[in-house]
Formats: structure tokens, C-alpha cells, sequence
């Protein structure tokens, strides 16, 4: 009986001592995978998309993405700074580019502060203002370690309690692949969803960031408007979908602006 209760109390102890806390949120999260671990095979991943692109060879719009990513990184290093977190940066090294594609209307950051935008959703951000909310949103994943956090739920689901280095050498192809899925890169499709959940978090986080940059915090719910404007197609209920649906999402943002304008300055 021993023999079998024991590997179940180191299981429960790998589990409690394997928690970290969510920037802004304070939401407690699975941490079985060291951000060291992750930042490296995502770099890796991002250079061989970037490799791929094609990278889009309009000058003002890669400007543009890349004025707008140095503010959002300017705010989120001042936020942490400021709630004396800043170690949680380690690692991080920064690139923003704009991929040419015009059909998917897309935007995402991978762990370590990799972002990559679509020229398909350009104009549905029109501007800086509309920019700033999508990148806001998707680098609060990143902060919030949603990959990291998808990738040790991953490694538990697939592979029992181990670490991401033994799960390396028993089986690499099903270890990158719960890597893929959990930074998103496991559909030819484009990046896969994160959860309601995520999603809500990164939209309460990027609000903060994007005020923090100095962009007008009011743009957030003005730019999902737009979105739902722009979509018509049909949409699965909010309870069959990784998403909130756009009239909870645009409510909750609503609900959280009187925080974000507490963060910005013009």
C-alpha cells in the first residue's frame, strides 16, 4: 500500500510546490515547465515562422508594428518594475514583424516576447490605437504564461508528473508537439484558441498595457465592436466556444476601463 500511496504524495507535493501567480490577476497557475525552457524552443519556433514569413515589405506598416511593440514593451517593463516583478522578464527578447498575409486575420506573441502580426488585420485596427489593443492583448499571454501554463497541463495530461527535460528524452516528438499546441502553433489553420479563461485574462491584462504605453484604454471595446461588425459569419454559442463571445468580451472590457484609465497618461 506504501509502494502505491507514495508516488501519489510526491505528485500532490510536485503540484503545490508548481504554482505561480498571473501578473495583474493574481489567478494561480500550473508551473511545471521553467520559462528558461520554454523561451528557448519558442525562440527557435518564432525564427523558423519569421524564416517562412513571407515578411511584408510595406515599410510604414512594419513601422508601425514595431513603434507600437517597443511602447507596449516600454509599459509592460515599467508596470513590473513598479510592482517589483521585473525578474519575471528574465529571458525576454523582444521582436515584433508583420507578416504578409491577406487572408488570415491574425496576431500573436509567443513566450519570450515574440509577436508576429498579419497584414490581414490591419485594417480592421485602421490605426496605432487598434494596434496597440491586439498587441496589448497577445503580449499579456506571454506575461501571464499562458504557454507555459498550457504546456504543463499538457506534459501532466500526456505524460504523468515529469519534467520537461525527461519528457525530452523519453519522447521528443510528443513533447514538441504539447509545445506546439500550447504556444499555439499546432494548426496549419493559423495559431489555435486559448481558453475563455486565458482569453478573458489577456483582454483585463492588455488594458493595463496598452494604458500603460499611453494608448486610450477606450479603444479596446471600441475595436471589438468593430470586430463583430466585420464578422458575418456564424458564430458557436459562448458555452461551445475557447472564446467569450463578443458581447460578454466587450462588457467585460467595459467593466474594467475605469482600472486601465487609472494607468494612463497621454
Amino acid at each position: 500500500m506504501k509502494i502505491l500511496v507514495r508516488p501519489s504524495l510526491v505528485g500532490l507535493m510536485l503540484l503545490f510546490h508548481s504554482c505561480a501567480t498571473v501578473p495583474v490577476t493574481g489567478r494561480k497557475q500550473l508551473d511545471l515547465v521553467s520559462s528558461a525552457e520554454i523561451n528557448t524552443m519558442s525562440t527557435a519556433q518564432y525564427q523558423d515562422v519569421i524564416k517562412k514569413g513571407p515578411l511584408s515589405a510595406n515599410v510604414e506598416q512594419t513601422e508601425m508594428i514595431k513603434r507600437v511593440g517597443r511602447r507596449i514593451q516600454a509599459g509592460v517593463e515599467q508596470y513590473m518594475a513598479s510592482k517589483g516583478w521585473s525578474d519575471q522578464l528574465a529571458g525576454f527578447n523582444w521582436e515584433f514583424n508583420l507578416i504578409q498575409d491577406d487572408k488570415t486575420v491574425n496576431a500573436w506573441c509567443m513566450p519570450g516576447g515574440k509577436v508576429a502580426f498579419y497584414t490581414a488585420i490591419l485594417p480592421i485596427c485602421k490605426d496605432e490605437n487598434g494596434i496597440a489593443v491586439v498587441m496589448g492583448h497577445e503580449v499579456a499571454h506571454a506575461i501571464a504564461n499562458h504557454g507555459r501554463e498550457r504546456m504543463s497541463e499538457g506534459l501532466i495530461e500526456q505524460m504523468g508528473m515529469t519534467t520537461l527535460s525527461v519528457a525530452m528524452g523519453q519522447n521528443p516528438s510528443a513533447t514538441n508537439q504539447i509545445f506546439m499546441q500550447a504556444v499555439g502553433m499546432g494548426s496549419n489553420l493559423g495559431m489555435l484558441k486559448f481558453s475563455r479563461q486565458h482569453e478573458s485574462e489577456a483582454d483585463h491584462i492588455g488594458l493595463i498595457f496598452m494604458a500603460m504605453a499611453g494608448y486610450d484604454p477606450n479603444n479596446a471595446p471600441i475595436f471589438w465592436k468593430r470586430m463583430v461588425a466585420m464578422n458575418t459569419g456564424q458564430k458557436p454559442p459562448e458555452f461551445m466556444s475557447t472564446h467569450p463571445s463578443d458581447e460578454t468580451r466587450i462588457k467585460d472590457l467595459e467593466g474594467w476601463l475605469p482600472e486601465a484609465r487609472g494607468y494612463y497618461k497621454k
